[in-house]
């Protein structure tokens, strides 16, 4: 008695520090979102001057993260609606919707009268309702500058059939949050958790509210049994019973004044209807019923801890994850690990999972294959009882400006094994190119259609540079043999403009930026002039060795005396490589 009363009592303490800290973020954030609104409604009166729906062919969307893609329910669409962008100086926020046709590769954009204000970070959940909806919830309006946010708390319907956009207005509901997760789930749409902040104080939520999809009405959860901590942008999966699944997330709390912690979840909760798959086959659950939290163990290979991944719900009951961060502090820095990988969480029997690619089939490999079966066979068993661990692979992607961008991914060490053999092999025969994926990124847009997986934009990081994606990748995820580009990401497209640069020259921004874009121009001429050229033939080594000090000075130069000369030698040996590739 007395350990669960003491449980009880810190249980309230922990209740009544939430509620104060809320209504101290709150009062904080009034001022800012006040501000936040008049910008917001200056939006919105542009938006009202729109008086019918206009549908135009268009090339892809610009390059945007935290946006929201969701696969139509009847026609082979998928409907990209908001996000954000970031060039270094100015933080652009979105309303527009696109809808992307599968069959043609192409990409329409769609005006509609009174949407939603610009938003990221939001919800979106589509239902097969009336032809079609597409419900909105929540998400944040950041200033220009990204040092004031308003949160939403609005809900919104987007009819698909009718082509018109609808605000719902029902009390009740979930306060203002971004970050947070939403499904829809047996006639009703279910969030959980998120984030608000303001410039100076945030606050995580773990709680749970419904919307009832026939009724119109919101719903707080009370459920029992221990759940989550506070937390946002977690995996949330439905199940077909109508339970909802929560891994991981990403919350932080202050340690010190100006000293925050961030902590990587990678707990896994189950929040059950008590009655769930006894009640009448689609109806919403409701207040009365009893809610229940527990926590899931599962088995096989967990996802790696990471931030800012993607989920999406793929076939065969099976909810996946894709993507994300692991910010390393690394001295004074903090350097981020992007990934791009899959992983797949098996709802029936509770088990992760990684994706493995199996790499597309070719008439060679099945000959082959009749030729070698005894020999692979006997190699299986021996993979079998000596697993091998796992293989990092380290590629390097070089921007426009000569940034250098380290991707690692890891694979295990029997996929490896299985990728090197049969890359050997394809090379032996001249029959196989190198096999296409998307490049390790965070806060991307999935959306699974037919059992295919479609991944768009997002963004990773280059030291103190952000870059932003516009590419579309799809992969089958029934066979998982190959990644497929949709639409390529042109590095030409990205900008970044250094905050530094405009406080140069005592703080003369036109200045600045014209000194800027002589530089830089002075910089290409000069380049164009002293980089040594490819002679004819010359194979990519032979080049590197003949021009390697020239690149070293060059690096060095650029990147400044403090510089680590294994750091100097890599960006080097990249700028030598892109100048080779772009030469021949």
């Amino acid at each position: 008695m007395g350990k669960k009363g003491k449980r009880e009592k810190k249980g309230k303490g922990a209740e009544k520090t939430a509620a104060k800290m809320e209504r101290k973020v709150s009062r904080r954030a009034k001022k800012e979102e006040e501000d936040l609104e008049a910008l917001i409604a200056e939006f919105q009166s542009l938006d009202a001057k729109k008086t019918q729906v206009i549908e135009t062919s268009c090339p892809p969307p610009s390059p945007r993260l935290n946006g929201s893609l969701s696969a139509h329910p009847e026609k082979d669409e998928l409907i990209l609606f908001g996000g954000e962008y970031f060039n270094g100086q100015k933080t652009y926020l979105y309303n527009e919707l696109y809808v992307y046709n599968i069959r043609k590769n192409s990409w329409s954009k769609v005006e509609i009268p009174n949407p939603p204000p610009r938003r990221c970070a939001h919800q979106a959940a589509v239902v097969p309702t009336a032809g079609g909806q597409l419900w909105v919830f929540g998400g944040e309006f950041a200033s220009p500058n990204g040092e004031q946010f308003y949160h939403y708390k609005d809900l919104w319907v987007l009819h698909l059939a009718t082509k018109t956009w609808e605000q719902i207005k029902a009390s009740g509901g979930p306060s203002g949050r971004s970050g947070h997760r939403m499904v829809a789930c047996k006639r009703q749409l279910i969030i959980f958790g998120g984030f608000h902040e303001s410039a100076r104080d945030y606050i995580y939520y773990n709680d749970v509210y419904t919307f009832n999809l026939d009724s119109f009405t919101w719903s707080k959860l009370a459920p029992s049994g221990i759940g989550p901590a506070p937390r946002s942008g977690c995996q949330m999966a439905a199940t077909p019973e109508g339970s909802v699944i929560i891994y991981g997330g990403y919350s932080k709390q202050r340690i010190k004044k100006d000293v925050d912690k961030g902590t990587l979840h990678t707990d896994m909760f189950l929040l059950k209807a008590e009655g769930a798959g006894k009640e009448e086959e689609g109806r919403a659950t409701t207040n009365a019923d009893k809610w229940v939290w527990s926590r899931l163990n599962p088995s096989g290979v967990k996802p790696t801890p990471r931030s800012g991944f993607s989920v999406a719900t793929g076939p065969n009951n099976r909810s996946l994850l894709f993507g994300g961060v692991h910010d390393e502090e690394e001295e004074e820095t903090i350097e981020g690990d992007f990934f791009n990988d899959i992983y797949f969480y098996d709802i029936g029997k509770n088990r992760w999972f990684p994706g493995q690619l199996k790499g597309p089939k070719s008439e060679k490999k099945k000959r082959r294959r009749g030729r070698q079966a005894e020999a692979e066979g006997a190699g299986d068993e021996v993979k079998k009882q000596c697993p091998q661990g796992p293989v990092e692979i380290v590629k390097e992607v070089v921007a426009e400006d000569g940034t250098v961008m380290t991707i690692k991914q890891v694979i295990s060490g029997p996929a490896a094994e299985k990728e090197r053999s049969e890359s050997e092999e394809e090379e032996e025969d001249g029959a196989l190119g190198q096999q296409v994926e998307p490049c390790p990124r965070s806060n991307a847009m999935l959306a699974v259609k037919h059992g295919v997986l479609y991944v768009y934009g997002g963004m990773f990081e280059v030291g103190d540079r952000q870059f932003t994606l516009s590419d579309l990748y799809s992969i089958d995820l029934h066979k998982m043999e190959e990644w497929k580009v949709l639409v390529e990401m042109d590095p030409k497209a990205q900008e970044w403009l250094e905050e530094s640069e405009s406080d140069d020259e005592d703080d003369d921004v036109e200045g600045a930026e014209g000194g800027e874009e002589e530089e830089s121009s002075e910089e290409e001429s000069e380049g164009e002039e002293q980089h040594p050229a490819v002679e004819p033939e010359e194979k990519h080594m032979d080049y590197l060795s003949r021009t390697e000090q020239y690149w070293i000075r060059l690096a060095r130069s650029n990147m400044g005396p403090d510089a680590k000369e294994k750091n100097v030698v890599k960006v080097a040996h990249a700028m030598a490589k892109t100048f080779y590739e772009d030469s021949v």
